[in-house]
């Protein structure tokens, strides 16, 4: 079957030379040889380096090329070989995508928060949307540990992928600066904790923020409220600045808060102790889409109205702001985006180690749906 993410067959008429079902006990000379790269090159009509350079992810190949020569791979059967081609181009062919956070993992490698928070399955898509059309393969590590990031480092060093989609989830955590004393092609997700010489992108936090504060006050919210996420991570400490920011703009000096730490359940209990101790809260802005709807079973178990009572507005419009009950008005982080910029500003650093480190922010945007 041909591959879906190439373009489609401009080259026929070739009966792929591979071994069937009665070849055991064949000696060697018998069985019919495998697809060659000669075999591709003189299907396609062009030269075995023009094959070569397609296969091996350069990108300057003519694009009616890229297409004749994926098609007669396909028409062929070739099957390109990982290994001579890595001693070739000395590119493993693969990115890692690193998920590096303050719990250790290692006995539970696709831990219940990766799982459960579509934030990293849509980061996974966006760097999928530019990768699919290249050869380069996408390799998932979830690090909790000092030992876990020091062995992947190591095995950085000795070529085991190309270069980092790196999100980095505690302050504290040391693969940032380490990757880039390694010298290995990285870009971060998400601005850094630290002051470290490194490319990422990232979402106007701060802006959001004040989007969902504008919105909550424009419906008449006399106490609004806030649910942060973790006190210590750059997105949540942006996204807490911008509420305050935008509140005192408009003459609030204060406003009640209660912390949580990205999930659902924190969300809840959260909105449940925002309800004791201020049962005049008539808006919320939450800093996640999860904790969000944490907030709305707490509301709803509190017999409390979204948004006749309380306006909830979350962040991300995640797959959960639109699962939730009401569906959830929210700030939308345009993470698809975003993942597939810092995949395309990866493959522009391994391509050229000495790229000046860059960054890029994108806009966010308030989609308004039930909950405020």
């Amino acid at each position: 079957m041909a591959n879906p993410s190439r373009p489609g067959s401009r080259a026929t008429g070739y009966t792929p030379r591979t071994a069937g079902p009665h070849t055991a006990g064949r000696t060697a000379a018998d069985r019919p040889r495998l697809p060659t790269l000669e075999d591709v090159a003189r299907l396609a009509g062009v030269s075995r380096a023009t094959v070569s350079r397609v296969i091996n992810g350069v990108r300057n190949v003519d694009p009616d090329l890229h297409a004749v020569v994926w098609s007669a791979v396909d028409a062929t059967g070739y099957v390109p070989n990982r290994a001579a081609r890595s001693l070739v181009t000395r590119r493993a062919g693969t990115i890692a995508l690193v998920v590096s956070d303050s719990h250790d993992h290692d006995a539970d490698p696709f831990f219940s928060r990766f799982l459960a928070d579509p934030f990293f399955g849509r980061a996974v898509g966006g760097a999928m949307s530019v990768l699919g059309a290249t050869t380069i393969q996408l390799a998932l590590h979830l690090l909790g540990s000092e030992q876990a990031r020091a062995r992947l480092v190591g095995d950085l060093r000795h070529g085991q992928a190309d270069g980092v989609l790196l999100l980095s989830l505690h302050p504290d955590d040391t693969l940032p600066a380490r990757l880039v004393e390694a010298a290995i092609p990285v870009v971060l997700v998400g601005r850094p904790a630290r002051p470290t010489p490194i490319s990422y992108v990232d979402v106007a936090n701060e802006l959001g923020a004040a989007l969902a504060v504008d919105h909550l006050l424009s419906r008449g919210c006399r106490q609004v409220a806030l649910v942060g996420g973790l006190a210590d991570t750059p997105a949540s400490q942006d996204r807490s600045a911008g509420f305050r920011q935008a509140m005192a703009r408009r003459g609030r000096a204060w406003s009640p808060y209660e912390a949580g730490d990205f999930t659902r359940d924190s969300g809840e209990a959260a909105m449940r102790r925002l309800l004791d101790r201020h049962p005049d809260v008539d808006g919320v802005f939450v800093a996640n889409d999860l904790m969000a709807q944490g907030a709305l079973n707490a509301l709803r178990s509190a017999g409390r109205r979204v948004p006749e009572d309380v306006a909830v507005v979350g962040f991300d419009d995640s797959s959960a702001a639109q699962a939730a009950q009401p569906p959830l008005t929210t700030v939308r982080q345009p993470l698809e985006d975003m993942a597939a910029e810092a995949t395309r500003m990866l493959l522009a650093r391994v391509d050229d180690p000495g790229l000046a480190n860059s960054s890029v922010i994108f806009d966010p945007l308030l989609v308004v749906r039930a909950s405020a």
